[in-house]
């Protein structure tokens, strides 16, 4: 990825009020990964006092949403395939990291893993996305039309 489209996109995850009221934080995107974190509080407790689902599911999807965009295209999820292996604890930090497993011109494959600060599994997932011929439209790239 070069480095405007990456530039791009660090700015526009900076302003997305989702991530941001989440406490969802872009760390790291590079070429072979993107890196997010967030540390649940009491708020994103379940009933159980751990980490509500929904709260790991975002910082997954997080991680997916910046990885699979990074190419310039509109990216979007088709399909999430989520296993949760060990509940999250609240004030812990937990770290997503999204990986490419494939990539086509219509569709890819993504691997995410959640792990808290104890190098502890949280959660994984496989998420397929499918691909818009358009661009992202902070690219500053005209797009093809869409059919």
């Amino acid at each position: 990825m070069d480095q405007k489209m990456r530039s791009s996109i660090i700015e526009n995850v900076k302003g997305e009020g989702y991530a941001g009221k989440s406490g969802l934080n872009l760390i790291e995107l590079s070429d072979d990964h993107a890196i997010v974190e967030m540390v649940p509080m009491n708020d994103d407790a379940n009933i159980f006092g751990t980490v509500h689902g929904g709260a790991v599911f975002s910082l997954m999807d997080e991680a997916f949403q910046v990885f699979c965009n990074s190419h310039g295209r509109v990216a979007v999820a088709l399909n999430v395939n989520v296993v949760f292996h060990n509940p999250a604890k609240t004030g812990c930090r937990l770290r997503a990291e999204s990986k490419e497993i494939s990539l086509s011109n219509k569709t890819a494959t993504y691997e995410i893993k959640v792990m808290d600060d104890n190098d502890i599994l949280i959660a994984s997932c496989q998420v397929l996305a499918y691909r818009k011929r358009e661009k992202l439209p902070f690219s500053g790239e005209r797009s093809e039309p869409t059919i």
